[in-house]
């Protein structure tokens, strides 16, 4: 199985939500999953984590940003919060939700071996 690839540079709620999703259905089937949150992407990892439409997936049955967040990591997707995005939110490394990796454009590239990686 390929590895799932994922970037985001907006700070999108839904776009993130999607992204976790399949990232985690990717680690559950087995596979290896990653998600690198760039530059303004990163301060949807600012406490508390939710998105606007929570309220929404909740009555769904659906988990909330934060839980998916929180359940993705559990399964094994790494998510790595970009430290130039990190600077320009102020947001500190304490402040990233526990399983959040810091790192650079180089070393998601670098990590990913021959898998592609989708933009989002």
């Amino acid at each position: 199985m390929r590895a799932l690839r994922l970037v985001l540079t907006t700070p999108d709620a839904e776009r993130f939500r999607g992204a976790l999703t399949l990232a985690a259905a990717q680690a559950a089937l087995g596979g290896e999953a990653a998600l690198f949150l760039q530059l303004d992407a990163v301060a949807m990892l600012r406490p508390p984590i939710a998105g606007p439409r929570d309220a929404a997936h909740a009555d769904a049955g659906l988990p909330t940003l934060s839980t998916l967040l929180t359940e993705a990591i559990a399964l094994g997707v790494r998510v790595t919060a970009c430290q130039s995005g990190m600077a320009l939110g102020d947001i500190g490394v304490d402040d990233l939700p526990e399983g959040v990796e810091v790192g650079g454009p180089l070393q998601f590239l670098a990590d990913g071996g021959e898998g592609p990686v989708v933009l989002g």
